[in-house]
């Protein structure tokens, strides 16, 4: 699973340098404590005769711990070091999902590629260069001291920039920080960190009392600027407890790490870069100084509105310059024509890739996305073994295994953009991505799973998943993440979201965060595969269903 932006967290759970570290969801105020783990009531569906449900059972049955043990055992060995994308371990897990798709007598549908069951693609590789500074008059400011950037492609050479004031940098419900600064493409933005109070000190634009989500993800606010086309954003924290140095140091070796982004990026979608910068560069760059901005927040509040500012900006000089190298990566897939349906496309997702070798310690993602991954091999088997037996589903199925993930959700973008299927075809994507752990809300009780996202665009396929669940596996589905004001925002941080974005209903399937997620703990041996069994068989049930009724599901719903 991706993991969120650093700030997402910082900003959201109150950073303090012992906190910068941990692994635990966000709650959303005092309701997130209780447990919303439900059992659903069993609901009829069509298409689920007494026949139908027997033969799900019979081909479910087939998908086994042993099985799904021995795939996960191989792809997240130290051999595949960690399946970082575009790396030596990705290629050879890219190697060992073709093969298995292919040997089980899976369709290769990628046509014109040197590997019918492989979707290439090219990506640029880009880290930070030495010597990046700023300059803000005769004062000059260090690199991972006083400043870092993330994302976009800097400055190569000295570039001269003139910040323009732009509040918050939030554009909602009639509250505007833009609607004063008139067109901003192509400028350089300096916008504060946090989100405007109310006089009784919550959110202003915050639900029940809660962060909204422009306090809790810089990339809000980054998304907004790029709307307005700005070139650059200069983020300033202006807690004078922020610690920002040590904040800088402790990122500096996720700063330092190469990112990767599209080759060939549409127009119009490649963000300006982030620049955060400390307190003291804040204020040289606002002209001003650690008296007068508090008092323009809080002239903020009063008003519950943006305010005239009294700040001049300084300019400043800026290089940060971009090492980029180009690298290709792949997208596996294998195909099940349907029968009477076959024209419709029934998608089951998993990540393959996962964060390869950090200071020298291999991250072997068994959960994430080990888990998913084998799933997926283990639901083609059982799907391919049924048609031979000539029970094959009524609609076609994709059996989608994308790189990237860890990276941006890229792989599932790159699909979604290049479809091998008509995306108006494709009926569902279930996507399963941390299957085999348990988290510590569910301690003692793990016959669960979390559903996210199964009543965002489709309430049918909400229904259908209860029901399955009710008629078959009988575990406790925990729909909690569906809340649109959860601040972990785990419906947008894996692959089903790219499918969203185009209307196609989607069910995210997950375990939860533990502590080794995205740690070097993450290892077969912790995997609990008595639950990942009864989880992968919830999610064969809910494509059995979904690949063998009369009518596709309906889309009813918009949720956000």
């Amino acid at each position: 699973m991706l993991k969120p932006s650093h700030f997402a967290y910082l900003l959201a759970a109150g950073f303090t340098a012992a906190s910068c570290a941990t692994q635990q969801p966000l709650t959303k105020g005092a309701a997130a404590t209780a447990t919303t783990a439900t059992t659903a009531t069993a609901v009829a569906t069509p298409g689920a005769t007494a026949a139908t449900a027997g033969l799900a059972r019979t081909y479910a049955e087939t998908i086994t711990q042993a099985d799904l043990r021995q795939h996960l055992t191989i792809l997240a060995s130290d051999e595949y070091e960690g399946r970082e994308t575009g790396e030596k371990g990705q290629k050879m897990a890219m190697d060992y999902l073709a093969k298995q798709f292919a040997d089980l007598g899976l369709q290769g549908p990628v046509k014109g590629s040197d590997n019918p069951y492989v979707q290439h693609f090219t990506m640029v590789r880009g880290s930070w260069a030495d010597g990046a500074t700023l300059k803000i008059g005769n004062d000059t400011y260090k690199w991972l001291t006083d400043f870092y950037a993330l994302g976009g492609q800097g400055f190569a050479a000295p570039t001269a920039v003139q910040p323009v004031f732009a509040g918050y940098g939030i554009e909602q419900d009639g509250y505007s920080d833009y609607a004063s600064l008139g067109d901003v493409k192509g400028k350089d933005l300096l916008i504060m960190l946090g989100e405007p109070q109310t006089t009784k000190g919550t959110a202003l634009l915050g639900k029940d009392g809660q962060n909204s989500k422009w306090g809790q993800d810089y990339r809000a606010k980054l998304t907004m600027a790029a709307q307005k086309g700005a070139r650059s954003v200069f983020f300033v924290d202006f807690d004078p407890n922020s610690n920002f140095s040590k904040l800088a140091a402790r990122m500096a070796p996720y700063i330092s790490r190469p990112s990767i982004a599209f080759k060939d990026a549409k127009p119009g979608t490649t963000r300006p870069t982030a620049y955060f910068v400390s307190p003291a560069a804040g204020y040289k760059l606002l002209g001003t100084n650690a008296q007068t901005v508090p008092k323009y927040a809080a002239a903020v509040t009063q008003a519950g509105k943006p305010v005239v500012s009294p700040f001049r900006p300084a300019k400043a000089t800026v290089l940060a310059a971009r090492k980029n190298e180009d690298f290709v990566t792949e997208n596996v897939m294998g195909y099940l024509e349907g029968t009477d349906r076959k024209d419709e496309l029934v998608i089951l997702s998993a990540h393959y890739d996962h964060i390869g070798i950090i200071n020298g310690e291999v991250h072997n993602g068994a959960d994430d996305d080990g888990s998913g991954t084998v799933t997926v091999l283990e639901m083609a088997q059982a799907f391919q073994k049924a048609k031979a037996e000539g029970h094959g589903p009524r609609r076609s199925i994709l059996f989608l295994a994308v790189t990237g993930e860890e990276k941006g959700l890229l792989g599932s973008e790159y699909y979604t953009d290049h479809p091998i299927f008509p995306l108006e075809n494709t009926v569902v994507d279930l996507n399963t991505d941390m299957v085999g752990r348990t988290d510590k809300d569910h301690e003692g009780k793990p016959e669960y799973v979390y559903v996210i996202g199964s009543d965002k665009l489709s309430s049918e396929l909400h229904t259908i998943v209860q029901a399955q669940n009710e008629m078959y596996t009988k575990i406790d589905l925990d729909f909690r993440f569906n809340d649109p004001e959860d601040p972990n925002r785990f419906y947008y941080r894996s692959d089903h979201y790219n499918f969203a974005k185009h209307g196609i209903p989607v069910a995210f399937f997950f375990n939860g965060v533990h502590d080794d997620y995205h740690a070097a703990g993450d290892e077969v041996e912790k995997i609990e595969f008595p639950q990942m069994e009864k989880r992968a068989h919830l999610v064969f049930y809910t494509a059995w269903d979904l690949a063998n009724r009369d009518k596709r599901i309906v889309v009813d719903s918009n949720k956000k």
